[in-house]
């Protein structure tokens, strides 16, 4: 379960306090990110569902008006993942609820289980299911889609929405305690309506030939859901509204393309299945998702595709899967054009991202949440494992197993966040490389799904379980205006969240006439500059940047944004020269308010490397062609900023290569 800025955030500081008087079975502490590389295909499969088996609840619902679900008075006993799992001493977990418990009642303020993550699970040992043919899981698969659809109000205005907590002994919970909203949580579009339609979709097709009879059940709660969509959400397609001067669709669930695309890998899933029926919403909530395709390759976001239309602000990792579902609605729905966001949010964004150092929690614009958690970094591996799928380009393994090397120690702390022997995906990464331990249903599930995706792409697998450590990184940066080593402007401290983008620190205004400095070093290449400014609507700034051009700002109009004002970076005309130390700025009109100053290198660059492995990636944010060196031997790939490859060349010791513009390359030994 993790709805936008819920409780769930916390849980990554630290572990949940309370605990219920569960025994823990073990699981054994993760070994260390230095085993040995993996050979041509990995030994033995990376997916272990030991420990959420271990996670697994059997509550049993008394039955009340509007929500019941298939063969209840034959079968009462649901099944559901506890929602934390909190480290314990011998490396074993305690199972944890949301809120706090009462010891009388043994109820929690949200509930053990939430649809969030029991639809998840459910995805989860569908896939395995259908990889392996596995009995068990195709078991707990069926259990888990029973307690799907009695999560689902079946009748009145709400008919088709979803309560999100039940408690330990099946009671739902529709307001729970901290609050969520929509609240009531079936009183409108949620999070969970969107992870509900995405199980159940993929629960139709595993079930079609396999039990008819029930996946009848499971598309009649799929039309459920779906109509819930098609009243509340897809009412509004092909409208249009405005959100800090962004023109945004007015039709995606919870003004969320995270939530949208989620709801699509569905949707495709039952259309592939046969269910023409869910084919047009499928489509239009993929066409509201491309629709937050933002930015170019050397302006942020670089063409990422932004998860809230509230904000053009705001991209985080975690629920990122909408490359993903873009690139399956591109081959279900035979429509390749779909897939052309996803394709620039992987060239360009993903490489942006992975060479600043991978997939944290936010960047509001600036990385302003450098935590890392398995939801973001498993959100980037399916999209681009979708997108290699869906194309049949090498570019997209190539960076999806770089990718997926974050969960063996391909991360900035060197830290393996799965281990396949155990099943244990620990629930977060913090920017100082301390890992928080506990490993709760949303890290355990997100470990599993891409370890299910590994499986399939044995390729992959083998490239991404041998990279444990990065060796070298040289990418995005951010420098604190407060940092300036002179200036005559005020600082000041902004309450750091505006309610659609954060403040990184400290704010700096200059006056008319005020001027700041700072020193930015020497770099390799050149790079860009990009000052990231806070304007209330109609407000107008001009500033002068010494040998970097001019920058006007003008404050957007606030539209459906939670706040007015914007804090969003504005490219400088020109670049800055690998042999130029320090940046100037002078106010000329109006007042210019700064949050920092974001700096990306015409070549950005990582390596890992792990015992006989090594990946170098290079990316390209020139205007023109660059010329730039690789080394460690083995063999280099070069694509343009579509994905194309452009040639590939076996060296030894180093090579030097050209990157067209947007480009990247990738060298493998």
């Amino acid at each position: 379960m993790n709805a936008r800025w819920s409780a769930r955030g916390l849980a990554l500081a630290g572990a949940v306090a309370l605990a219920v008087p569960l025994s823990a079975a073990p699981a054994s502490a993760l070994a260390p990110a230095a085993a040995p590389a993996a050979t041509a295909t990995p030994a033995a499969p990376l997916t272990n569902l030991d420990h959420l088996d271990f996670l697994l609840g059997s509550p049993t619902p008394a039955g009340i008006e509007g929500h019941t679900t298939y063969r209840l008075a034959e079968e009462p006993t649901l099944l559901a993942p506890w929602t934390y799992a909190d480290a314990r001493d011998g490396g074993t977990f305690e199972r944890i609820g949301g809120g706090t418990l009462d010891p009388a009642t043994g109820d929690w303020g949200q509930g053990a289980y939430n649809a969030d993550d029991t639809t998840r699970a459910a995805v989860v040992y569908l896939r395995h299911w259908q990889q392996t043919g596995d009995a068990d899981s195709r078991h707990k698969a069926y259990e888990l889609l029973r307690t799907v659809a009695y999560h689902q109000t079946t009748d009145g205005p709400d008919a088709g929405n979803v309560v999100l907590w039940m408690q330990p002994d099946g009671e739902l919970n529709p307001s729970a305690e901290p609050v969520e909203l929509p609240d009531p949580s079936d009183s409108g579009p949620s999070y969970w309506l969107a992870r509900t339609v995405w199980a159940l979709g993929e629960g139709y097709a595993a079930f079609a030939d396999d039990d008819p009879d029930f996946a009848a059940f499971l598309k009649d709660r799929l039309a459920l859901s779906r109509g819930a969509i098609e009243r509340d959400v897809l009412s509004k397609y092909g409208q249009y509204v405005e959100a800090d001067g962004k023109k945004v669709p007015a039709w995606l669930i919870v003004d969320g393309a995270d939530a949208s695309a989620e709801a699509v890998l569905g949707l495709t899933a039952a259309v592939r299945a046969g269910d023409d029926s869910s084919a047009t919403a499928a489509r239009e909530l993929a066409e509201g998702v491309a629709a937050m395709a933002s930015g170019t390759s050397r302006e942020w976001p670089y063409g990422a595709v932004l998860p809230w239309a509230q904000s053009p602000a705001m991209w985080h990792a975690w629920g990122s899967q909408m490359p993903a579902a873009l690139a399956v609605a591109a081959d279900v729905l035979d429509d390749p054009a779909l897939a052309d966001p996803a394709i620039a949010d992987a060239t360009g964004f993903t490489t942006t991202l992975l060479t600043a150092g991978g997939p944290d929690n936010g960047w509001f614009p600036s990385p302003t949440d450098r935590v890392q958690i398995a939801y973001g970094a498993d959100s980037r591996v399916q999209s681009l494992v979708a997108l290699a799928d869906t194309t049949g380009s090498s570019a997209f393994a190539d960076l999806a197993g770089i990718q997926a090397a974050w969960f063996f120690g391909g991360n900035h702390a060197g830290a393996r966040m799965y281990d396949p022997a155990t099943g244990v995906t620990f629930d977060g990464l913090q920017p100082d490389g301390t890992v928080n331990r506990n490993s709760g249903a949303e890290s355990t599930i997100h470990g599993l799904l891409t370890a299910l995706a590994l499986d399939a792409h044995p390729a992959i697998a083998a490239r991404a379980t041998g990279l444990t450590s990065v060796t070298d990184r040289v990418g995005l940066t951010f420098v604190q205006a407060e940092d300036a080593t002179s200036t005559d402007g005020t600082v000041s401290t902004p309450t750091s969240w505006t309610g659609e983008s954060s403040w990184s620190g400290d704010a700096l205004t200059l006056k008319p006439g005020q001027s700041a400095t700072w020193n930015i070093g020497s770099a390799d290449t050149r790079r860009w500059f990009e000052p990231v400014v806070f304007s209330q609507p109609g407000e107008q700034s001009l500033s002068r940047w010494r040998g970097n051009g001019v920058l006007k700002v003008t404050g957007p109009a606030r539209g459906i944004s939670p706040t007015p004002g914007a804090l969003l970076p504005h490219a400088l005309t020109a670049p800055v020269s690998e042999r130029q130390t320090e940046l100037n700025v002078t106010a000329q009109r109006g007042d210019l308010v700064l949050d920092g100053l974001i700096v990306r290198p015409f070549v950005s660059r990582l390596v890992l490397e792990g015992a006989g492995s090594r990946s170098e990636l290079v990316q390209s944010s020139a205007p023109g062609v660059e010329r730039t060196t690789l080394s460690g031997g083995g063999t280099v790939r070069v694509y343009d900023a579509r994905g194309r490859l452009l040639r590939t060349t076996a060296f030894d010791g180093e090579m030097t290569v050209l990157l067209p513009s947007g480009g990247f390359a990738v060298a493998e030994r």
